[in-house]
């Protein structure tokens, strides 16, 4: 047993002391938090403003199209030619023009002239605009009530609220849930990949260099191979722990201080565009200003905060220790039967196969987390440490758990113990290009 910790602290401390494992420690929440914040940034900073010029030969939509803090809308009367001349003398970024039957036509089609190309969310919001001032007028000129209209237009919001086992009440979102089941298990798949490559590099970093020779002098093979896992399975612990926490502090100075006042600005600006889609366009933007509409991000938050964090965090756990466990013995067992890293890909396939077919079927749990296929492959170990990690956030019985926790140390224990086999023989072949068959019989060697 204390050569075996000999083992595990020889690997854990190789690979902490290493330049690369503190410059990823750093450099990996500052990647993680660039992804997060980077975007909001680029979104929420201010954006170009373009000025267009409204030729309207119909007089229905003067006055009517909502500035935003994008786009700036000019109303004038003249020829077009004459308003081109104002945008190629750079007064205005875009002519729109709009066609006298515009009112009369089944289809409406106002010209857009430009220099350069404007984006397509400026088209999307005079397309959705247009439309909705075309809705209103075509429904006065029926001798329609435009009130009644808008009172009977009522937005439908599904509230989920899961029954507990105590009879109590609590609200989910389905949205919510997926997305940290779909993070969580992104999460799983990237730690067995990257902790697991290094098991099976430093197996065959080892064999190539015959150092193995010396060490199996001294240690069971199986005792090597298990604290090489272990010592990793510790190093990815560390470095996950120090990511999650670096991270979070970084995302929240960079949120609570660099973002603060755009974050604030693109609330704002949301709640304008949100109302003009929804066809509130009687008072213009200064009515659309003073109305309340969801804050996303806030609703987020809300939810996320109404999530069992202790429950999921535990199991994230659970299945991400011996989710690695298990496939960390595989890798070690290919590391152990090839001689160079270029001959590991046909033993490759067949071991990561279950890990990219869980995410093909993760996306079927996610719409239904309780059928059949969803409840065979979060107990199956192979596939519950991504699936189960998706199913989780909806609720799952407490006996499917249990079950699913016990099948994965069980296959651990399995494929350990299959692994240390093909260990045993393959650390010391030299030479031979490795088959399957050849596999086969090292699981059947006595000695």
């Amino acid at each position: 047993m204390n050569k075996l910790f000999l083992i595990i602290q020889r690997e854990y401390f190789s690979r902490v002391k290493k330049k690369s494992f503190l410059v990823m420690t750093i450099l990996g929440p500052l990647l993680m938090a660039g992804i997060m914040v980077v975007p909001v940034w680029l979104a929420m900073r201010d954006k170009t403003e373009h000025k267009i010029f409204v030729l309207d030969h119909s007089g229905l939509f003067i006055d009517k199209l909502p500035d935003t803090k994008e786009i700036k809308f000019t109303y004038g009367v003249g020829s077009i030619d004459a308003a081109k001349a104002k945008l190629k003398e750079g007064t205005f970024d875009l002519v729109m023009e709009i066609d006298i039957e515009a009112i009369n036509n089944q289809k409406t089609t106002p010209h857009l002239y430009y220099k350069k190309q404007p984006g397509i969310s400026i088209e999307q919001y005079i397309n959705n605009t247009m439309e909705n001032i075309l809705f209103d007028y075509r429904l006065q000129g029926d001798s329609i009530d435009l009130g009644k209209i808008e009172r009977a237009r009522r937005p439908v919001e599904i509230a989920t609220i899961k029954v507990t086992e105590d009879g109590e009440d609590q609200k989910t979102n389905s949205e919510t849930n997926m997305l940290i089941g779909f993070t969580l298990a992104i999460a799983i798949y990237i730690m067995i990949f990257l902790y697991g490559a290094q098991v099976m590099r430093g197996v065959i970093e080892e064999k190539t260099n015959r150092i193995v020779e010396v060490i199996v002098s001294s240690v069971k093979p199986f005792q090597l191979m298990l604290g090489k896992i272990v010592g990793v399975a510790m190093v990815g612990l560390t470095q996950f722990l120090l990511w999650i926490i670096l991270t979070l502090l970084i995302s929240t100075f960079i949120n609570g201080v660099l973002l603060k006042d755009q974050i604030a600005d693109q609330i704002t600006q949301n709640q304008q565009i949100e109302k003009v889609m929804k066809n509130d366009l009687t008072a213009g933007t200064d009515k659309m200003e003073k109305v309340k509409t969801p804050n996303e991000a806030l609703d987020f938050m809300n939810n996320l905060g109404k999530v069992d964090k202790t429950h999921i965090a535990l199991s994230f756990a659970f299945y991400f220790l011996f989710g690695y466990l298990l496939y960390a013995a595989l890798f070690a067992a290919i590391g152990s039967a090839v001689d160079s890293e270029a001959d590991t890909q046909q033993f490759m396939i067949p071991v990561t196969a279950p890990l990219i077919i869980s995410f093909a079927i993760a996306q079927g749990v996610a719409t239904d987390p309780d059928s059949g296929l969803a409840q065979f492959f979060s107990i199956f170990p192979l596939t519950s440490p991504i699936v189960m990690m998706v199913r989780l956030p909806f609720g799952v019985p407490v006996w499917e758990l249990a079950l699913s926790m016990v099948s994965l140390v069980v296959g651990f224990l399995f494929f350990t113990w299959l692994a240390g086999k093909i260990y045993r023989t393959g650390i010391l072949m030299y030479g031979k290009k490795t088959t399957w068959k050849e596999l086969g019989k090292w699981l059947f060697y006595k000695g």
